[in-house]
């Protein structure tokens, strides 16, 4: 029994031999101090090895000021303006009448007079009651009105003149007229009257210029052209309607 228990124990004893150590999570997953050494190393490698990109070349010859509007010009004025507004420069940017278009900048102060009042000739000031008092009295606004009042023209009305066209009037027509559209007044006869109707009215821009020709050519009683063929008067879409409704209103 006392050898097989010294067995067991040297058994137990080798194979904690063969186990890895336990890394110490304190320290890093797999980092010591030789990897900060390291990294702080090739951080200063890097910074000594830096070298600043060259300014670009111009192609302008020595000597001579940039174009107006070229890259150059561009450049040269950011530069100008990143010096002025630089933090600790003596003549910053609004700071002087050089750096502000040549206008001397305001000081603003309450200790300042306060600034002109501009008024044009071209401004009225009919509200303004001291300035209209200074320039004109209330005798010299009445002999105004007076004047205005004796350029005043009266135009009287006149007669208005006789109409010279003998041609027929559609407007007394349908006035002396009370049937409604399409209402047969007068006999018409024929054949194939709807394709005359047709073909007829087609000629005329408007309907009132076709009430006037078939009037003028016989109408209402004779309808040469076929204009009216269900015989109300009216010629193709004519209505007398909206002379009679301004008549009544008048």
């Amino acid at each position: 029994m006392i050898f097989r228990a010294l067995a067991v124990i040297a058994a137990g004893a080798a194979l904690a031999g063969c186990q890895p150590a336990v890394p110490d999570s304190g320290r890093g997953v797999g980092f010591g101090d030789q990897f900060t050494a390291e990294q702080r190393a090739r951080e200063a490698a890097l910074a000594e090895s830096y070298v600043a990109a060259p300014a670009p070349v111009s192609a302008a010859p020595l000597g001579a000021a940039p174009a107006e509007g070229s890259a150059e010009a561009t450049a040269a004025e950011t530069a100008r303006i990143l010096a002025a507004t630089r933090p600790g420069a003596s003549a910053g940017l609004g700071n002087s009448a050089a750096t502000n278009s040549g206008v001397e900048p305001v000081q603003a102060s309450p200790s300042n007079p306060p600034p002109p009042v501009l008024n044009s000739a071209g401004i009225s000031q009919e509200n303004n009651f001291d300035a209209v008092s200074g320039q004109r009295s209330i005798d010299a606004d009445a002999a105004r009105i007076a004047a205005n009042r004796q350029q005043y023209q009266v135009v009287q009305p006149e007669a208005l003149p006789d109409r010279t066209d003998t041609g027929p009037n559609i407007v007394a027509f349908a006035l002396q007229t009370s049937h409604p559209r399409g209402t047969q007044v007068y006999r018409r006869g024929g054949f194939n009257r709807e394709a005359k109707y047709q073909r007829a009215c087609a000629g005329y821009s408007t309907p009132d210029q076709a009430q006037i020709d078939f009037l003028s050519r016989g109408g209402p009683d004779r309808d040469r052209l076929g204009v009216d063929p269900d015989g109300d008067g009216y010629a193709c879409t004519w209505d007398p309607s909206p002379f009679r409704r301004a008549a009544q209103q008048g």
